[in-house]
């Protein structure tokens, strides 16, 4: 098993659900974390938090991973100390609706396409190459099950959830040689702001997503993170799939009522 203690942990997505939960499994485990959201507030509470319950050094990026320049700008301007990443999670994802794609919503559509796709992209471009040249990393990029299949009016979503697979296997194929590790985590139902941010706030049909079931949380998520890059140097947990015993499927649930 690899330790992580005072391994250097950036987290995208940071300042809720399962990056939030990521932030407490690794901060817990000594290691370094680099906690990068649009919203300085929640960044700056888990950060006292992590600080007062293990004593954390955490550097703080209030950033939007879908501006590109901005992206780059912050990674090129981590101080010495905070530079040699050793664990990137591209977390920063989110859901836009449940439309049928003819009447689908344009910015909701490129909201999703940005954050989940061209996000994760940006921020690997600007980490990984260091990876290879100190010749240690490890990607976790969290997909979803629905990135295995369409499911009704989750079109886009979905689209660029097979993207995040996608790019995980090539990425994968594109390190072969080196010492770098790609893992994809694909959760089902997870309780997190998901359901309130795909609604745009109606908390009664986001509640509704959950009911009578007991769906996975971010500390379920964050546990595999964290698994998986603690495993043997020769071990590459490429992708794994979890969703909670009351769901098979992206479609199928069983409800207790």
């Amino acid at each position: 098993m690899i330790s992580v203690t005072d391994k250097i942990v950036l987290i995208t997505g940071a300042s809720s659900g399962i990056g939030y939960s990521c932030g407490k499994i690794f901060a817990q485990a000594g290691a370094q974390l680099i906690l990068v959201a649009r919203r300085q507030e929640k960044l700056e509470q888990l950060a006292e938090a992590l600080t007062k319950e293990f004593l954390t050094k955490v550097y703080l990026l209030k950033l939007d991973v879908r501006d590109r320049l901005a992206v780059e700008s912050a990674i090129n301007s981590l101080p010495e100390p905070w530079k040699d990443i050793d664990i990137l999670i591209n977390n920063a994802g989110l859901s836009r609706g449940l439309s049928k794609l003819h009447i689908g919503d344009f910015q909701d559509w490129e909201e999703m396409i940005d954050t989940n796709v061209k996000g994760l992209l940006y921020m690997t471009r600007y980490i990984v190459p260091e990876m290879v040249n100190r010749g240690r990393g490890h990607v976790v990029n969290i997909g979803s099950i629905a990135g295995r299949g369409a499911y009704p009016g989750g079109n886009v979503y979905c689209a660029s959830k097979a993207a995040v697979r996608a790019i995980s296997e090539g990425l994968k194929q594109d390190l072969l040689g080196t010492p770098i590790r790609v893992t994809e985590i694909q959760p089902g139902l997870v309780e997190t702001e998901f359901s309130e941010v795909r609604f745009h706030g109606d908390q009664k049909k986001a509640k509704n997503v959950y009911r009578d079931l007991t769906p996975l949380t971010g500390d379920d998520i964050a546990d595999l993170v964290f698994f998986c890059v603690t495993r043997s140097p020769h071990v590459n947990i490429s992708e794994l799939l979890v969703v909670p015993t009351d769901q098979a499927n992206a479609t199928m649930v069983h409800r207790h009522n």
